[in-house]
């Protein structure tokens, strides 16, 4: 892969993972609350100002990017073209889960906290979400972002890693199938996609449909339209992984695009998606995956990122904005 890699492409891939963090960080003092209630009236009066459900510190990172990391540092280790390790996915997800992690949804914790072999984890998910019939929260789509590094110029083996990286704890269609095109157009983009307007959005997060099932394509076509064309508040609460989706395209092709500086448009709409409420962190992360994809890591407010830190697993020493670029370099094999 080194050989086609150019500073654009690495750019935007470190925006990818970079920015899903700095959306997550972002988004974590703000959690659970709802619109125009308890957040700024003012987006550009939001920081990374910490607490949140997990008491994080100013500029942490919650367990979104913690799971991203679960992935990501299985895609560095990686030598090759060679088949992603999910078992080895799978043994950080239960690794994390059992250092008691302050924030874990209760989906992922039903999966990870329980008597599991990595080996037998999709097994186990599968069965958890059979008893959970169409619950499915978000936990699988918020750490997807470094899904699209596997494989930057091969659409197929990126929806396969995405759809299969999700059933480690979603098993769910709506979640696996989110996954699918939200990595498909991070992918897109980190190849140099440039959407700028509402429907050139909807136009690069659809032109996956084809990787998912016949017979979704017509609902998940309707549920983009919808996210680019409905108020943002439609789109609060965002538990659900499918409202999460239209969230977070909703902040993004609701933002408009500087016209002075348009790589601004990245933080503006990280704000945006804070505003919208509710799971902010996560709407937050999952926006920056494909944002930050489009504009770059370069894009990012420098601010954000010298204070932007967290943890792989509690207790375990600090990564940095750095440490992320490095693991980055290395999924990319630069």
């Amino acid at each position: 892969m080194t050989d086609r890699l150019d500073p654009g492409v690495l750019d935007r891939a470190l925006g990818a993972v970079l920015g899903s963090a700095c959306g997550d960080a972002l988004g974590a003092g703000y959690e659970g609350r709802y619109y125009n209630s308890l957040l700024p009236a003012d987006p550009a009066d939001l920081a990374m100002i910490g607490g949140g459900l997990g008491h994080w510190e100013e500029g942490e990172w919650t367990d979104d990017t913690q799971m991203a990391l679960g992935i990501l540092d299985v895609l560095a280790q990686r030598r090759g073209d060679g088949p992603v390790d999910l078992v080895a996915i799978g043994q950080n997800f239960l690794d994390w889960a059992d250092t008691n992690p302050p924030d874990i949804g209760n989906h992922t914790s039903e999966v990870l906290q329980a008597d599991v072999d990595a080996v037998d984890l999709r097994d186990w998910s599968d069965e958890v979400q059979e008893l959970k019939g169409d619950d499915v929260g978000n936990g699988g789509l918020m750490r997807s972002a470094p899904v699209a590094l596997m494989a930057p110029y091969d659409r197929e083996a990126v929806a396969h890693l995405a759809a299969e990286a999700s059933r480690l704890t979603h098993a769910h269609a709506d979640s696996q199938e989110a996954c699918v095109l939200w990595c498909e157009a991070i992918r897109q983009a980190i190849g140099g996609a440039s959407p700028d307007s509402a429907a050139q959005w909807a136009e690069l997060v659809a032109s996956g449909l084809d990787l998912v099932n016949e017979d979704r394509r017509a609902v998940w076509k309707e549920r983009i339209d919808k996210a680019v064309q409905l108020p943002q508040q439609d789109f609060n609460p965002n538990g659900w992984v499918v409202a999460a989706f239209q969230a977070a395209l909703s902040a993004i092709a609701h933002t408009p695009v500087p016209g002075d500086e348009p790589s601004g448009h990245l933080g503006d709409a990280l704000r945006t998606a804070v505003m919208i409420g509710h799971d902010t962190d996560t709407v937050a992360a999952i926006a920056g995956a494909l944002v930050g994809a489009r504009w770059g890591a370069s894009a990012l407010p420098e601010e954000w990122l010298d204070i932007l830190h967290g943890t792989r697993r509690t207790g375990e020493p600090v990564v940095r904005a750095a440490d992320l670029d490095d693991l980055v370099r290395s999924a990319l094999g630069s």
